[in-house]
């Protein structure tokens, strides 16, 4: 009787794919067709190592892919650099960003805010351009409360140098218990902000309606912990509490994937990446029910309807969804 045995093949492509070949064989009669198979796979495992190196994918620490930027005293490794703690104090704040610029795809962090009495802070994430007069910004804002009251998340899209697009959505969760995932999907069709894989804010490509769309330069990543009670928490009445400091947030699970900027020429325009995919490219009959829900239940401010700012209702305002 001939002994069936099995073997498989595991590749870490990277932290993102892990890519296991399995193979089932008769000891002696079945050789050739496991050494077709293997061949097989070696030529398999060389298509993905092209595809990815054409994107970036998550980082294994904070340091591989990021930098600090702004008091490194305030920032602290965790867990071998998997994950940091931004600090607060009447010293100063702090802040991160991305070694790289991306031009599309998808980046997202693990954030836990911070706890108790946090009025008069902003922690924020955000891509940025790093121009000065025709930026392109989309931004994360969490403004800071009075223990016992909402989080605000204030978001705002600056396209060819023009921002002032901010909208405000109360976090039906505490964001300062646990650690929730913040997402911003970026590809040539619309830009979406999510909380916990729910969408809670769409801004769509209308450049065919004369509506700018960043769509021409990379930007990097960033996120900054900083000191705001002139505006942040009530539009400023309510101011920073110091004897509550240090003010700590912790962030984990640093995902970019995006075409880096220097990277392959053509990784922008490739309409093969994932993030440019059928299922990327409008909200699905899920994710729009979650963005209405969000919108009715939640949104305390939309600078759409705002008449005293905008008279005449913004055009991307009437552009849905």
């Amino acid at each position: 009787m001939q002994r069936s045995t099995s073997t498989s093949l595991t590749f870490l492509l990277s932290p993102t794919y892990i890519f296991t070949l399995h193979f089932h064989f008769i000891s002696k009669s079945n050789l050739m067709t496991m050494a077709s198979l293997t061949n097989a796979s070696l030529l398999i495992l060389s298509c993905f190592l092209a595809i990815s190196l054409s994107v970036s994918a998550r980082p294994a620490t904070f340091l591989e892919d990021f930098r600090i930027t702004w008091s490194d005293s305030h920032i602290r490794q965790i867990d071998g650099g998997r994950a940091i703690q931004l600090v607060l104090d009447q010293n100063s704040g702090c802040g991160f960003a991305s070694k790289k610029q991306y031009l599309f795809g998808r980046v997202s962090m693990k954030i836990k805010l911070i706890p108790g009495d946090s009025a008069g802070t902003v922690t924020a994430f955000y891509m940025n351009s790093d121009t000065d007069t025709v930026r392109d910004e989309l931004d994360f804002e969490f403004l800071g409360n009075r223990t016992g009251q909402p989080y605000t998340v204030q978001t705002n899209i600056y396209a060819h140098g023009k921002g002032d697009r901010e909208q405000r959505v109360n976090l039906w969760f505490d964001p300062a218990a646990d650690f929730h995932t913040y997402t911003i999907m970026w590809n040539h069709h619309h830009i979406v902000y999510y909380v916990d894989e729910v969408p809670i804010r769409v801004y769509k490509n209308n450049e065919a309606r004369n509506i700018p769309y960043p769509k021409m330069q990379p930007m990097g990543v960033y996120s900054t912990l900083w000191e705001a009670d002139d505006w942040a928490t009530r539009g400023g009445l309510e101011k920073i509490d110091w004897s509550k400091a240090p003010f700590l947030a912790y962030y984990k699970d640093f995902d970019i994937e995006g075409c880096p900027v220097p990277g392959p020429a053509n990784c922008a325009t490739n309409a093969g990446n994932w993030w440019e995919g059928t299922t990327y490219q409008a909200l699905n009959a899920m994710e729009a029910r979650r963005y209405r829900w969000v919108r009715m239940n939640h949104m305390i401010y939309d600078y759409c309807t705002d008449k005293s700012r905008y008279p005449v209702t913004p055009p991307e305002c009437m552009a849905g969804i």
